[in-house]
């Protein structure tokens, strides 16, 4: 029989290279090994538990009968708690009918596309960042990447964005970014939200808008002096045009429980819901209802935040440290101290170099496959996050590593460096 032939999207739709990893990394653990995994951006629960309290909320939800059809909107009473949340936290005013809910981040992304991109619309993305090539190809958009670079800690810049605005449909922004866990700095997202108001009041009367998605579901990760910056807050006059990505799947280490808002324009916020309806992407009743009185529960959410923070910073931090040790040791290392979220941003730049058994790292491809081999150490180098397949730099992802391991992985990749030629 010849080969079957599905629909273009099935046919030129690219899978997850990091599940890709993922996969390589697992058969290596069942052989035996010993790997430092640093690829998924998830938690260990043994690590990173969820809150206790919010536990003890999701068993009383489902004990209480909570196992139905929520809203497609989501449940009032946490479309109301969220409202409460952002306002105390964010100073961010959206009432309940301007946020939606969902199972998690990934279907309030696909709908904000869904809603606002068609066949040919141009969308201004960065490159690292997460995913962003593929909502775009879901809709057969325009791609127009932007290319971020190391002196701007891999965030994008006004600059760089605005010779690519005029008839753009969306700009995907994200902070904390992944894969970086760097943020955007005040005056630069600033003056990015000052060419979106710009382009907007530009465009004539039934032309469509450009809108911001912003992703901000690491903004409660921040780490030392670094402030989180959303458009609204910079630009009021943003809130026309901006739709949020929030939830508690980064906060609250709870990525399989399933909880996400979005808060947006009312008129968008409509249209979003009517997409989720169709594909049923309701957050659980259970968790919905759980997640409401946890949001309310002040004293368990600045506590909780306290002991979570403080262990993913000093993961990242010690990790950091390392590097710039190996760095001062006369290595082809670097990194980027730690801002936000889960993730470390380092280079490793060994391409051309050889093995002592005269194996050439011809690429990059080569060096993540000789560190994953030789120093056990598995990380996710930008080239899967839309950047240049020979960048030398590589997220590394905190929330599956422990604390008393962070030694030996500097070493193993200390021993893996002297070997090369």
């Amino acid at each position: 029989m010849g080969k079957k032939v599905f629909s273009k999207l099935a046919e030129t739709l690219i899978s997850s290279e990091i599940v890709k990893l993922g996969g390589i990394i697992k058969e290596k653990i069942k052989a035996g090994e010993h790997i430092f995994n640093f690829t998924i951006g998830d938690f260990d629960s043994t690590q990173f538990p969820i809150p206790a309290v919010l536990k003890a909320e999701i068993k009383k939800a489902y004990d209480d009968g909570y196992t139905t059809y929520p809203t497609a909107e989501g449940e009032q009473d946490l479309r109301r708690a969220v409202s409460v949340f952002i306002e105390k936290h964010e100073n961010l005013h959206y009432s309940e009918s301007e946020i939606l809910i969902s199972n998690g981040g990934r279907p309030l992304i696909y709908s904000i596309f869904r809603t606002i991109v068609d066949k040919g619309d141009k969308v201004i993305y960065p490159v690292p960042s997460w995913n962003n090539n593929h909502y775009t190809h879901f809709n057969d958009g325009e791609h127009v990447l932007i290319e971020a670079l190391r002196e701007n800690n891999f965030m994008p810049t006004a600059s760089q964005i605005a010779p690519h605005i005029k008839d753009a449909t969306l700009l995907a922004l994200c902070s904390p970014l992944n894969p970086t866990g760097t943020v955007f700095g005040k005056e630069e997202l600033g003056a990015i939200c000052d060419l979106v108001l710009a382009e907007n009041e530009s465009r004539t009367e039934g032309q469509k808008k450009l809108y911001v998605l912003y992703d901000q579901i690491y903004w409660k990760l921040t780490f030392g002096n670094t402030e989180h910056h959303n458009p609204v807050s910079l630009r009021p006059a943003m809130k026309e045009y901006t739709i949020f990505v929030d939830g508690i799947s980064k906060a609250f280490a709870a990525t399989g429980v399933r909880v996400g808002w979005s808060m947006g324009p009312e008129e968008l916020i409509t249209k979003m819901k009517a997409i989720n309806s169709h594909v049923g992407s309701w957050a659980p009743m259970a968790e919905q209802k759980a997640v409401a009185k946890f949001l309310m529960n002040e004293s368990e959410l600045e506590k909780y935040f306290i002991h979570f923070k403080s262990e993913l910073f000093y993961r990242l931090k010690n990790l950091y440290d390392g590097f710039v040790q190996l760095k001062s040791e006369g290595f082809s290392v670097d990194a980027i101290e730690p801002q936000a979220a889960i993730y470390l941003t380092v280079q490793i730049d060994i391409v051309g170099r050889k093995t002592k058994e005269g194996l050439l790292l011809a690429n990059q491809s080569d060096v993540t496959a000789y560190l994953l081999n030789e120093a056990k150490l598995a990380m996710v180098p930008f080239g899967i996050f839309g950047a240049d397949r020979e960048s030398s730099w590589y997220r590394i992802s905190v929330g599956c590593s422990k604390k008393e391991e962070i030694e030996d992985v500097i070493d193993s990749l200390r021993k893996s460096l002297q070997k090369l030629m």
